[in-house]
């Protein structure tokens, strides 16, 4: 029998991505669960009876025997649902921030000074990023499905920070562009069609909320990292340019032998010939993350290009990766 599984927050891009996924998903019956009232149905052709729906409280998920929910909602909104949902007996998988930092102190910081309203939970939650922290997935009851750009980041720099090859003294800085579904459904000025198009501009600089997942995912300090987000006048993608110095002894080949040496068996990670790069094109609407390499020896300049899609391996297909896991089920499973 498959799997019933909830969706809450799915009008926006990325429930509604997740919603798409699980559609083709042969091993689940998702369902959507709404936590406001005021939701009015979209508009749909005659005959079409749309998705069945049902209010996210904590007595649905008990009637309706979920297994598993996700919450592809504000922070606020998770920190608010999570609890109950887990209480009512269903494991979450929330897409937001709400639990991704261990601390309610890093917390409050990174998120304009907000309290944390659970931070029990955050020593709890499992910081969802698969090729990482695979097993701990396995068993976990609050999974916090990592942000799109820590994803194409920590896969990037985990290896090499571990094997040793960067000179952090010489720092790394991170040029990341996201297209504009990233920032989210809700419309404001600088996400509105005449401010996007044909133009490109960068923001957050040096104090991206994302940035303090790197951190503890990729084993750098913030000191050594750079980092700053650009707005690209695409619908979807994501393309980070990381630049660092090489210590002695290290080239081009090796770099793409330790990528291969860690990534060999994981059937997201793709990676590129020395000198070639990845681009947008070659990840939309995949769960993949694209890994190419460029080096000076003489200088020992280090470019690594990673691209995801945002809304698949940045959000919803990661999610559903996870959820397999979760569930014992073949991890590709609904994504390939």
């Amino acid at each position: 029998m498959a799997t019933r599984v909830g969706v809450v927050g799915y009008l926006g891009y990325g429930g509604a991505e997740l919603v798409g996924i699980l559609e083709r998903h042969p091993a689940v019956e998702r369902m959507l669960l709404e936590d406001r009232a005021d939701v009015a149905d979209p508009p749909r052709p005659r005959g079409h009876k749309g998705h069945q729906r049902i209010q996210g409280m904590a007595e649905a998920i008990r009637r309706e025997r979920l297994s598993l929910v996700f919450l592809a909602t504000h922070h606020d909104v998770s920190m608010q649902l999570a609890p109950q949902f887990l209480d009512a007996g269903a494991r979450v998988v929330d897409l937001s921030a709400a639990f991704r930092l261990r601390t309610p102190e890093r917390y409050s910081r990174w998120y304009g000074g907000d309290q944390h309203t659970h931070p029990g939970l955050l020593a709890s939650a499992v910081y969802g990023l698969p090729e990482f922290n695979r097993e701990a997935v396995r068993t976990a009851t609050l999974l916090a499905n990592p942000g799109c750009y820590p994803t194409a980041v920590n896969l990037a720099l985990r290896p090499l920070v571990e094997a040793g090859v960067i000179d952090r003294s010489a720092g790394v800085v991170c040029d990341a562009k996201s297209g504009v579904s990233g920032a989210g459904r809700k419309p404001t000025l600088k996400t509105s069609f005449c401010e996007v198009t044909g133009n490109f501009s960068a923001y957050s600089i040096l104090d991206h909320r994302h940035v303090p997942e790197v951190l503890l995912t990729s084993g750098l300090e913030e000191a050594e990292f750079s980092f700053t987000a650009h707005l690209l006048p695409v619908e979807r993608g994501i393309l980070e340019t990381i630049y660092f110095r090489l210590n002695p002894g290290y080239d081009a080949a090796s770099l793409v032998n330790i990528y291969e040496q860690r990534y060999r068996n994981e059937p997201f990670i793709r990676l590129y010939d020395p000198g070639q790069m990845p681009d947008l094109h070659a990840v939309a609407h995949t769960n993949y993350c694209d890994i190419g390499v460029r080096v000076d020896a003489a200088t020992r300049r280090a470019v690594v290009v990673a691209a995801i899609d945002n809304l698949v391996k940045g959000a919803a297909g990661q999610a559903v990766q996870n959820m397999n896991l979760m569930l014992g089920l073949p991890e590709t499973e609904g994504l390939l």
